[in-house]
């Protein structure tokens, strides 16, 4: 099959840990505003993938986004940890030094695959609106409604955070270590300190143009020590963040959740600017959930996400509208049409459908439906326009249910991580984490920042019902997409998933037809030029010569491309099968793969 997209002349069979000091350039913020849900530019196509490969069952691999989480995610599983406890080790460090990214101030989605059960199941940590959050939540006094940047920085866009609670309703049904172990390596690390990388360091100057992450006194403090930011290199302690850690660590969630904690949480969203309507009460009530995964039969594997609201469904959508869409034997050009079109109407119905299925008749099946999907496959529109949502209830049931919700679509920014993990015995966990924009809402208490996730819901309560809008309890909408392929004997074939605000779901689809339809590497399915299509837009990355062909052909054929030097993807990678691991981090982050022995 030929392909547009680069193939890899040689692949690397280990892979040291690099030195903390000669981590990639910086991926520097570009714009936090409301006009873009992107907001930084990344790395420069000189860049290589870190790449590993593994003898398995014999070993695991973590694939994460700063080498800091990817090696106590690494220590954990030689210590004999489960993937889950990998998992928190990763994220505690992640949150330590990668904070414009995620933390505990923030929520996660989390896919656990237990090989010896042969169950999956998807965790949700997602931040719940406050009890006395109304549809009317970012309204001004003069009825209006709050812009994006007022609403991010302000008070009113915290929601409850549920990482903390997640870890500890996975690590209860998987936890091989204790408790506090997975704790230990960002306790460590923010008592001794950790080298600041470039990308942390880059963002720095940028966002104190467009937020007040400069201006809140804890995060002035901690971020631009006597005025001036932190630079790449600094070895910085947070001696706030290793003692929260050891309460939760000693005490559990209720630490986080209740006590002086959670009162410097409330304190810090109830204060000017527009202070929110957070509680203690919101806090102790705080439960994360465990479910069902969403999946689909392809033919050729099955893949498996996070239910709503995460939109992980979506990127499902996506690889089955392209197996619909593209045609035998296709051409390059063919197969990337294909991509680009099936973005587009799987967009469309995300747009209007996904929100909190606890809050509305979310129809997650319908969507993906093979009879639906076949139908929307045959849905013909020009390059240049825009398509419509579908109607799964007037194809599947005569049912039309298209003006239950009007279409809906948020700013979100993207500063998000994931990562994978396999353990020795091939469990594996597909996590993914955020704070929403880059530094969250920029407030910081007891050494980490408060996310500002409530600006995912709809603003404007323009009097329509929309999936999702704001409500009591409710949780937004997300674009994470942790995902996980499975072969037709039931083995662990995959596991992927990206940070990027909404471009995450074309990022996490582009990752797995790379890896399970074009034949590509690792190292190939992560670096491949990303493209984004959504509504009449087609972004096109094209900081390499393949990325300029591709974007030259679109716009022949009549596609309205806007081309970018760079994306924002995060894709982290490991790929299984009966001759081992092999695995790889984007090479537009700083993220790294290490093989456990």
């Amino acid at each position: 099959m030929v392909h547009l997209l680069p193939r890899a002349k040689t692949r690397r069979t280990a892979h040291p840990l690099p030195k903390f000091g000669a981590l990639a350039l910086a991926v520097l913020l570009a714009a936090c505003n409301t006009q873009s849900a992107d907001s930084t530019k990344t790395a420069t196509p000189g860049n290589t993938a870190s790449v590993a490969t593994s003898i398995w069952p014999h070993g695991g691999m973590v694939s994460a986004a700063n080498p800091y989480a990817a090696k106590a995610a690494a220590d954990v599983l030689q210590a004999g940890g489960h993937a889950v406890d990998a998992a928190i080790a990763a994220h505690t460090v992640l949150g330590l030094v990668e904070p414009q990214s995620s933390g505990i101030g923030g929520g996660a989605f989390m896919l656990v695959f237990d090989r010896s059960a042969n169950k999956l199941t998807a965790y949700n940590g997602r931040e719940r609106a406050p009890q006395q959050a109304t549809g009317n939540l970012f309204a001004a006094a003069d009825g209006s409604t709050i812009g994006f940047r007022e609403a991010w920085q302000g008070g009113v866009s915290t929601g409850v955070p549920g990482s903390i609670a997640m870890y500890k309703l996975a690590h209860d049904s998987h936890g091989q270590l204790p408790w506090q172990a997975p704790f230990a390596a960002a306790i460590q690390l923010a008592s001794e300190g950790f080298e600041v990388s470039p990308r942390l360091a880059g963002f720095l100057p940028r966002i104190a143009q467009y937020g007040r992450l400069d201006e809140d006194p804890g995060a002035a403090a901690y971020f631009y020590p006597n005025g001036k930011p932190l630079t790449a290199g600094t070895v910085r302690t947070n001696p706030d963040y290793a003692n929260t850690l050891s309460r939760i660590a000693k005490e559990g969630p209720s630490a986080f959740y209740t006590g002086t904690i959670a009162q410097a949480i409330v304190s810090a969203t109830t204060s000017a600017p527009l202070p929110g309507k957070l509680s203690l009460a919101d806090l102790a009530n705080y439960a994360a959930t465990a479910g069902d995964a969403v999946c689909y039969e392809t033919r050729a594997e099955k893949l498996c996400t996070v239910q709503p609201p995460s939109s992980g469904l979506a990127a499902l959508s996506m690889v089955a509208l392209y197996d619909m869409l593209v045609p035998k034997d296709p051409t390059a050009l063919e197969q990337i049409t294909a991509f680009v079109d099936a973005q587009r109407l799987a967009y469309a119905d995300r747009d209007q459908y996904i929100g909190d299925p606890e809050f509305a008749d979310i129809p997650s099946a319908d969507l993906l439906n093979p009879r639906y999907l076949d139908a929307r496959a045959q849905q013909r529109f020009a390059p240049d326009e825009e398509p419509t949502a579908g109607d799964p209830g007037a194809v599947l049931r005569a049912q039309p249910m298209l003006s239950r919700f009007a279409p809906d679509r948020p700013t979100e920014t993207s500063s998000t991580t994931h990562f994978s993990i396999i353990d020795k015995n091939g469990n594996a966990v597909a996590m993914t984490a955020s704070v929403e924009a880059p530094f969250g809402n920029s407030r910081f208490v007891q050494g980490f920042l408060l996310n500002n996730q409530l600006t995912d819901f709809r603003r404007d309560a323009d009097g329509r019902a929309h999936a999702n809008a704001p409500a009591a309890g409710k949780r937004p909408r997300s674009s994470m997409s942790p995902v996980m392929a499975f072969a037709k004997d039931g083995s662990l074939a995959l596991v992927t998933g990206s940070p990027g605000g909404n471009s995450i779901i074309a990022y996490v689809a582009k990752s797995l037809l790379a890896a399970l339809r074009w034949d590509l590497s690792d190292t190939e399915s992560v670096s491949a030029p990303n493209i984004v299509a959504r509504g009449t837009n087609v972004r096109v990355e094209t900081a390499t010569d393949e990325g300029k062909q591709i974007a030259k052909e679109l716009a022949a054929l009549g596609y309205p491309v806007q081309e970018r030097e760079g994306e924002n993807s995060g894709i982290h990678l490991i790929r299984a099968s009966a001759q081992g691991l092999s695995g790889a981090a984007d090479p537009r982050r700083e993220g790294v793969v290490i093989a456990v022995p």
